[in-house]
């Protein structure tokens, strides 16, 4: 039986939705190590601030004065972080929108495109498009100075009651900063890094529910819905667990349920690994006479929404190049050769990807599905 556009695009969406938390994490490392890069020098400059202070006279007042110059060499550094992510996701906004544009090119036939030509989205389109819109109650701007302003009251109350315990000023900066021998997360300021991680990964996927969304509404001629897919493991939330294969329109309303789409996947939460997948609509539906069309060709098109699956179902399906890929050489051959049971394997080993390498893999897949 013929493979439905709609099956192959969900395969491509749950491949996709894989690499691209491998790209997030990456990128969320690469962010953190330059957060990393300017602690160094946060701590000498607090140092250098606290050598005048006097515990048994220090007010308020005059510890903001102290920490003037580390309040605003912490907002620089916060401020370069971002700028590098808003670079990143430059690049990525103009890879995801030909993405989605190549996805369904390759897979929809001739007499579809060819009536309903496709209409592509710009980088800038997108860009701009995700910079307007907040995730997670703030827009990115936003959540740079909310961590910024974060940091600075930690390191704040941190020297306060540092001084109130009779701590020097070395012990002080070690306990903000960390300790080398604990890789500097027993620091205050670890939870900086941990809210960069989380802002990065979630920036990323908001980044992709843009293009997917704004793809889908200038194509809507040809795509009538959206299905909701979620990453099924135990790290997977209530909310994306109870949305797991619900249908929406374009538009964003539930189609036979009340579940509503609230932000969407890759937004629902931070971190969030949901993706959607498009439901395209039959050539009756798109107003296309039928009876002169290859049977083939009709059963690709107007065959069923395939129904829900798991990532073990899935994987269990795939080519044995694209299992090595997610699973890596070692557990892909003991799945091939059936010595590891679907559920002792995961599906995403928290390796990372760089752009290029993202693209490599999707458009290989195209290939190894014999549609490029």
């Amino acid at each position: 039986m013929a493979i439905t556009v709609n099956a192959r695009l969900l395969d491509e969406s749950i491949a996709h939705a894989l690499y691209l938390s491998r790209y997030s994490t990456g990128i969320a490392k690469k962010m953190v190590r330059l957060l990393n890069d300017s602690d160094k020098e946060l701590s000498a400059r607090l140092l250098v601030a606290l050598e005048d202070a006097d515990a048994d006279s220090l007010t308020v007042q005059r510890l903001n004065t102290l920490l003037r110059d580390v309040r605003k060499f912490n907002s620089l550094s916060i401020e370069h972080v971002f700028s590098a992510l808003g670079d990143e996701l430059r690049d990525y906004a103009s890879y995801e929108a030909q993405y989605q544009y190549d996805l369904l090119s390759h897979l929809l036939p001739d007499i579809v495109t060819e009536r309903y030509p496709l209409t592509g989205l710009s980088p800038h389109q997108v860009y701009a498009a995700a910079m307007a819109r907040p995730f997670q109650g703030k827009l990115l701007r936003e959540w740079a100075d909310n961590i910024a302003d974060d940091r600075i009251t930690r390191i704040n109350n941190a020297v306060r009651l540092g001084y109130l315990n009779g701590d020097t000023t070395e012990q002080i900066v070690r306990k903000i900063r960390g300790s080398r021998g604990r890789q500097y997360k027993d620091g205050v300021i670890e939870s900086g890094r941990r809210n960069v991680t989380a802002v990065v990964k979630t920036a990323v996927g908001h980044m992709a529910a843009v293009a997917r969304d704004d793809f889908a509404s200038a194509n809507d001629s040809v795509i009538k819905g959206k299905r909701w897919v979620s990453t099924l493991d135990l790290r997977t939330t209530p909310g994306c667990i109870i949305r797991d294969g619900r249908e929406y329109t374009v538009d964003n309303k539930p189609v036979g349920h009340h579940i509503p789409w609230l932000q969407g996947p890759g937004r629902l939460h931070f971190c969030c690994r949901s993706v959607c997948t498009f439901i395209t609509k039959t050539f009756r539906e798109m107003g296309i006479d039928i009876d002169e069309i290859p049977e083939a060709t009709r059963a690709g098109m107007d065959g069923p929404v395939p129904a829900n699956t798991t990532y073990v179902e899935w994987i269990q399906r795939q080519s044995p190049e694209r299992q090595k890929k997610v699973l890596g050489a070692t557990r892909a051959r003991l799945l091939q050769d059936g010595d590891m049971k679907p559920d002792e394997f995961f599906t995403d080993r928290g390796e990372w990807m760089t752009l290029d390498q993202l693209k490599e893999t999707d458009y290989q897949a195209f290939a190894d599905a014999g549609v490029a």
